[in-house]
């Protein structure tokens, strides 16, 4: 049957790609609203709320096993207010229940299962249930069946047991005043000893399988080693992106990162697509390259912005959100590959040599004797292993995978969520920034300026200054959150620096001023993660850099950044008084927090100002603007004299004998002028660690 002959619930009436799949089940959906929550309060009867998104693999498999089923869904209408949220149009709301989950249940994912009081407070919670008792849960029908009866016969316990709940959560957001209020350098080390304890010698990451990417982790450990000098913390992050650049995690024939790790081998993987993790992956690649001038690196860099160019684009220039890990219904089935399949795309010769390299068998490393490609063999292993030349091996590689990419782009697609977040966007806005510069591709920083035009004209309401979240099919909706203001921010900083173009430094204070004013806490410190609104139970503080780095941590080194460019005292004052908030945590807990390490290094250790004097039209500007990126300076700003918003002091700076001028400063004393670029890379050369 069509869906155009079954009978719609409410959801189709939304914007939402993840709504909207379920708008055909006969589960009675409500979007997450007044009016929803108006039905609950008139009829007394708990909202069952089902938080996921669009390329959840489980969330598509509890919709087929559960969501989809007549009889249970007639329950779910006569019991119960059913309500679908998207978690990535609304992460705010997202959060609250998953600390609730996470208090909970230890811990946390997707599909998330929450049930609330008409009040919108959680009294339990979970994650996937299937429709048989399984994996030591109860069925679906069973849990609900449970609900109902507890519903009915203590009413009065549950609502109990949700204020205590709601008190939990909010007391997690509470500053914790244990610990010391000393941020110090020693709180880096005693993370890198945690890293150090759970890491895997041979394949690289944290702890065991599931093995997640976590950015934030890498951009800790490289800044650490340029602080303290920690060879350690080098190696731990280079291998660990060595290894997944190799891996199956990486996808080899059409570039980009899949979720995560199923394995310890970065082998099989979960094979979603996320617009964050290529993000920040880029960033963690462009560091490794920087830090070792490794091509594998670079090449990594490229492989993943030209998918995000090619797959992850809407044609005015903004990033879509993800792709799913399904498709025909089936988990991975777009990546992977038989080995006869291969030998028939390639020919027999060819495909032995793409087999040796890549580890395609008969047996397979996937169901079904498929196999998911990764590299086993070197270039030069190969070449010895088949008696031919390195550059003969790598033509037969790279017409190979062009071969196999071309019949795999013919296979039925897995989906694609074409939402914009400005959040996700500014991440993807600042790595292609900086791309551009550091692998010399101007198209990664000229898709960052189209990346940044659209978001600014579309999810920004001028008048009145109000930055919205998602925008799909011409709606601009949802109030920013903290992380849609930290990472936009964060992207204009980053294309800021990469251009010199005011007009960035501009919106990125704009939007610091108009977060400020909406988010943070003038008592304490510390941003909230949303605006007071009704449908918001508690305002938490997030922390946690996970998957993604938190909005506190990522608004503190926006706000040292701006102070770096601005001189502006309130900045580096709100800096500080937020990394004060969260100084307790930080001292018991610091590897929970890497992300908010840097920043608190940052705020240690003075950063390099390289400001740029006279007329950056000089013909030297692009060349020097090359010598610097091919350097690791993660504590640094970049400003020009004609910058309006520059300090004083940076603006005090003059030109030599006319020519175009470098000045590199810290705490506003500088290295001697420098107008020649091998004077510039001469000077690098002496002073790496100088702004460590």
């Amino acid at each position: 049957m069509n869906s155009t002959d079954r009978r719609t619930n409410r959801l189709i009436h939304e914007r939402s790609p993840y709504l909207l799949q379920h708008a055909y089940n006969p589960v009675d959906w409500f979007a997450w609203g007044e009016e929803a929550f108006e039905k609950a309060r008139k009829e007394m009867k708990p909202i069952f709320l089902s938080i996921g998104y669009s390329t959840c693999h489980w969330c598509h498999v509890m919709e087929r096993e559960s969501f989809e089923d007549e009889k249970l869904a007639a329950y779910l209408n006569s019991h119960f207010v059913s309500i679908k949220l998207d978690r990535e149009e609304r992460p705010d709301i997202d959060a609250i229940y998953m600390a609730a989950t996470q208090a909970m249940t230890g811990s946390g994912g997707w599909p998330m299962t929450v049930i609330l009081t008409p009040a919108l407070k959680p009294f339990f919670c979970g994650t996937y249930f299937p429709p048989k008792p399984a994996y030591g849960k109860p069925s679906f029908r069973q849990l609900l069946e449970r609900i109902t009866d507890l519903w009915a016969t203590k009413r009065d316990e549950l609502i109990s047991s949700s204020e205590g709940l709601t008190q939990t959560i909010a007391g997690n957001s509470a500053p914790d005043d244990s610990g010391t209020k000393l941020l110090s350098p020693t709180l880096g080390d005693a993370a890198l000893y945690y890293f150090d304890r759970t890491f895997d010698e041979e394949y690289g990451g944290f702890g065991p399988a599931p093995k997640f990417p976590r950015p934030a982790q890498f951009d800790f450990l490289f800044n650490h080693y340029s602080t303290s000098g920690s060879e350690r913390a080098k190696e731990m992050a280079l291998l660990t992106l060595r290894r997944m650049a190799l891996g199956g995690i990486n996808d080899h024939l059409g570039g980009g990162f899949h979720r995560y790790s199923v394995d310890n081998y970065w082998l099989v993987s979960h094979f979603e697509k996320m617009l964050y993790d290529q993000a920040q992956l880029v960033e963690s690649y462009l560091d490794a390259y920087q830090i070792t001038g490794e091509s594998i690196f670079a090449d990594t860099v490229r492989s993943t912005c030209d998918f995000v160019l090619r797959e992850l684009t809407h044609s005015e220039g903004a990033f879509f959100s993800a792709l799913d890990a399904d498709s025909e219904g089936e988990e991975g089935t777009y990546y992977v590959w038989t080995r006869d399949e291969i030998a028939v795309v390639l020919g027999a010769e060819h495909a032995k040599i793409f087999s040796y390299l890549y580890g395609i068998t008969e047996s397979g490393n996937w169901e079904h004797s498929k196999n998911v490609i990764s590299i086993k063999h070197s270039i030069q292993e190969t070449a010895i292993e088949f008696g031919l030349k390195d550059e003969n091996i790598e033509q037969i590689i790279s017409a190979s995978k062009a071969k196999l990419f071309t019949v795999r782009s013919k296979r039925i697609r897995p989906h694609l969520d074409d939402k914009i977040l400005a959040s996700w966007n500014g991440l993807m806005i600042g790595a292609m920034a900086r791309a551009g510069d550091v692998v010399g591709e101007s198209r990664y920083r000229e898709a960052a300026v189209r990346a940044a035009t659209f978001v600014w004209q579309k999810l920004y309401e001028e008048t009145g200054g109000k930055l919205l979240h998602r925008w799909r099919d011409g709606e601009a909706r949802f109030d920013a959150t903290l992380d849609t203001y930290a990472y936009l921010i964060k992207g204009f900083l980053e294309l800021f620096e990469a251009s010199l173009d005011e007009v960035w430094l501009q919106h990125a204070i704009q939007l610091q001023q108009e977060q400020d004013t909406q988010l943070y806490d003038q008592s304490s410190g510390g941003y909230f993660t949303s605006r007071e609104a009704a449908d918001i139970i508690i305002r938490t503080k997030n922390d946690y850099d996970g998957a993604e780095p938190s909005g506190n941590s990522v608004s503190v080194l926006n706000l040292l950044r701006l102070h770096s460019i601005t001189a502006n005292p309130e900045l580096k004052e709100k800096a500080e008084r937020t990394l004060l908030y969260f100084a307790g945590k930080l001292a018991k807990y610091p590897y929970t927090m890497p992300e908010m390490l840097v920043a608190m290094e940052w705020h240690h250790y003075a950063p390099s100002e390289i400001v740029f004097a006279g007329d950056i039209m000089d013909n030297h500007y692009l060349t020097m603007r090359g010598e610097l990126a091919q350097f690791y300076l993660p504590r640094k700003v970049l400003i020009s004299t004609q910058t309006g918003q520059a300090g004083d002091f940076a603006k005090s700076l003059t030109s030599k004998d006319g020519k175009l001028t470098v000045y590199f400063c810290t705490n506003r004393t500088c290295e001697l002028p420098i107008t020649e670029p091998s004077d510039l890379k001469d000077l690098l050369e002496k002073t790496r660690w100088k702004n460590g």
